[in-house]
């Protein structure tokens, strides 16, 4: 296994300091391998995507418009 060697800002590190109980670690790695299955599945829907950059980025813009609509 290959170690790695993370920053966290001081106030989480804290906090991890009084749940010291906790194997941060296996957390990290949970965190990981979660975002790593996510990025294979999102590869996978793009493949097969006939969508353009162009056509992403308009659909962005319409979502961002009705919410704004939404909550204004």
């Amino acid at each position: 296994m290959v170690n790695m060697t993370l920053s966290v800002p001081e106030g989480l590190h804290n906090e991890m300091e009084v749940h010291s109980e906790i194997k941060w670690s296996d957390v990290a790695r949970q965190a990981f391998e979660k975002k790593v299955k996510e990025l294979h599945w999102m590869d996978k829907v793009l493949t097969k995507s006939t969508l353009t950059e162009k056509d992403a980025e308009e659909i962005g813009h319409k979502i961002k418009h009705e919410v704004r609509k939404r909550f204004s």
